[in-house]
């Protein structure tokens, strides 16, 4: 069976995600503090790369949300331009999903948790 196009595309960042992830997890922490656990290097490792994901998804949760908000909101646009208040305000509302992304990510990184 033929791949198309985007389904190799799609593979890239999947790919990438997961040498990072292996390249994460199984790299000697060199010149981590050696800790009375000994692990403390692997923990913030681990919670660098949860930050990377919450705020990832964030910022993916938005773009796929803003990609048909935009779209419709330029048709609307068309029509009826007295409309742009109330387009801006709807195509505004998922930049929230980004901004809950990165501040959980901030709180995964502090430690806060």
């Amino acid at each position: 069976m033929k791949q198309s196009r985007s389904s190799k595309l799609f593979m890239i960042p999947v790919i990438a995600g997961a040498a990072l992830l292996a390249f994460t997890l199984l790299t000697p922490q060199a010149f981590a503090q050696e800790s009375a656990t000994g692990d403390a290097g692997l923990n913030k490792s681990l919670l660098a790369v949860a930050a990377a994901i919450a705020i990832a998804g964030g910022l993916i949760g938005t773009g796929n949300a803003q990609q048909g908000i935009g779209a419709a909101g330029m048709g609307i646009i068309a029509e009826k331009p007295e409309k742009f208040g109330q387009v801006l305000f709807f195509f505004v509302i998922p930049e929230t999903l980004w901004i809950i992304g990165f501040v959980l990510g901030i709180i995964l990184l502090l430690g806060i948790l």
